[in-house]
Order: C-alpha cells, then sequence, then structure tokens
C-alpha cells in the first residue's frame, strides 16, 4: 500500500462512493474501486490505532503527573 494519509484515504473513500452511486462505471472498474477501497480502510484503521495507541500513552503520563 502506498504512503498516504489518513485524511488523504478519507477523500479517496469518498470519491469511490461517489463514482459507485453514480453507477455510470461498468462491473471491472466496479471491483477495481472497491478492491482500492478496501485497501485505503486499512490505512484508515492502521492510522487510527497509532492515534489511539498515542492518545493512551498520554492518558497513562497524564494520569501519572496527578497521582504525584
Amino acid at each position: 500500500m502506498d504512503n498516504i494519509s489518513y485524511e488523504d484515504a478519507i477523500q479517496e473513500l469518498n470519491n469511490i462512493v461517489k463514482l459507485l452511486e453514480e453507477g455510470n462505471i461498468t462491473m471491472e472498474k466496479a471491483i477495481k474501486l472497491l478492491e482500492r477501497g478496501q485497501d485505503l480502510i486499512k490505512v484508515c484503521y492502521g492510522e487510527l490505532d497509532k492515534a489511539k495507541g498515542k492518545l493512551t500513552v498520554i492518558k497513562n503520563v497524564l494520569g501519572n503527573l496527578e497521582e504525584e
């Protein structure tokens, strides 16, 4: 998967949804768009997992500061 930001992946997913909703594409093109969409969703989940991990670390650090 190419190196794409979360925001760019979301934008591309929105574009894919619009194309699929319009319905003016071949089945082959629709399948390729769906496959690309799957890849983009994996990128988004990966980025969200990273962000969740960072937030957990920050929460733990702040919790430790409050205990001191």
